[in-house]
């Protein structure tokens, strides 16, 4: 019993009581990043897109689309790495590339660090493609608080990507030269040109037929750029654009990301043989691994973020093209 000065027992059944416990998110204490495995990853991936570069350069100097002159591209491709010299003429579009993918994951890397998340240094990756890199990623190691958070992280990399990609764009069809169709060999790799290009070559040159642009390696390497922002835009499973997407709709993420697997699916029949491999990859992981939790996943995004989604949609739109090489 009380005795009245208001500091009586707690009552047995409100005592017993469990409530549900709080998580209180913590921001983990900031552990080693190697730099060894990052550096040395870096190194080969300068030395695989400068291979590449050497063939966009000598392809352009010749007026002819890249890969056009041996049915193996890859043996085009490691001509460079037999004769090293050659290795310099790469640099504009390694330089350029690199510059781009790096300013991509440091826009994610800060993005973690403003936010308290753990993550990695950027890993590039190398790989004897037309390209020369598989682009590169950053390992988040520790748990994404909210859903501000989470489409921070999503949001910056393709965001500060794309704004080293315009740049040097502007620079290459400014610079770049124009190739009539009709001498273009039909059976060689040509580049199809997303909105933004096609807009910038009408914009610049008026009066030319923007099938003709052929871009510089400095513009190619912008190309791989504006593809590589509209691949990790996408609004489907863990890519960027489904961060975003979760952020948004967590409860629709799953369902839509399924169904951006089946859309891009058909446009492999339709369209760029390649979107059988994304489609078949995003329908897979969709199905097999749900977005991880976050902290709260009930905060909402405020309206400020709101307007960056659709920013984000318009890069999307800007950077993609459906048929990437034809």
């Amino acid at each position: 019993m009380g005795s009245g000065n208001g500091h009586a027992r707690i009552p047995a059944e409100i005592a017993e009581f469990q409530f549900p416990p709080i998580e209180i998110y913590v921001p983990p204490r900031p552990r080693r990043r190697p730099i060894a495995l990052p550096l040395l990853l870096f190194l080969l991936t300068v030395i695989s897109t400068l291979a590449v570069g050497a063939e966009f350069a000598r392809s352009y100097a010749n007026g002819v689309e890249p890969f056009s002159t041996d049915d193996n591209p890859f043996v085009t491709m490691m001509q460079p790495i037999l004769h090293p010299g050659m290795l310099k003429l790469g640099i504009p579009f390694s330089f350029t590339l690199l510059t781009i993918l790096l300013a991509h994951e440091l826009g994610h890397y800060f993005a973690c660090r403003l936010n308290g998340i753990e993550a990695t240094y950027p890993y590039f990756v190398p790989a004897p493609t037309l390209f020369g890199t598989f682009g590169a990623f950053i390992r988040i190691r520790s748990r994404i608080p909210t859903r501000r958070a989470l489409f921070d992280v999503g949001l910056s990399g393709p965001v500060v990507g794309f704004i080293f990609a315009v740049p040097a764009l502007l620079f290459a069809i400014v610079n770049s030269k124009f190739v009539s169709p009709e001498a273009w060999d039909p059976n060689a790799l040509h580049f199809g040109n997303p909105p933004l290009v096609q807009l910038l070559a009408a914009l610049f040159h008026p009066h030319e037929n923007v099938h003709a642009l052929l871009l510089n390696p400095v513009g190619r390497a912008a190309w791989v750029g504006l593809f590589v922002t509209a691949l990790n835009l996408i609004p489907a499973w863990q890519l960027d654009g489904g961060h975003i997407l979760y952020s948004l709709t967590p409860s629709q993420h799953r369902r839509i990301s399924l169904f951006i697997g089946v859309v891009l699916l058909a446009m492999g029949w339709f369209m760029w043989t390649g979107w059988y491999l994304w489609g078949g990859l995003i329908l897979a992981l969709s199905i097999s691994f749900r977005h991880p939790p976050l902290l709260d996943r009930y905060e909402q995004l405020d309206p400020r973020r709101r307007l960056w989604a659709v920013i984000g949609l318009v890069i999307f739109l800007l950077s993609f093209t459906p048929w990437p090489t034809t």
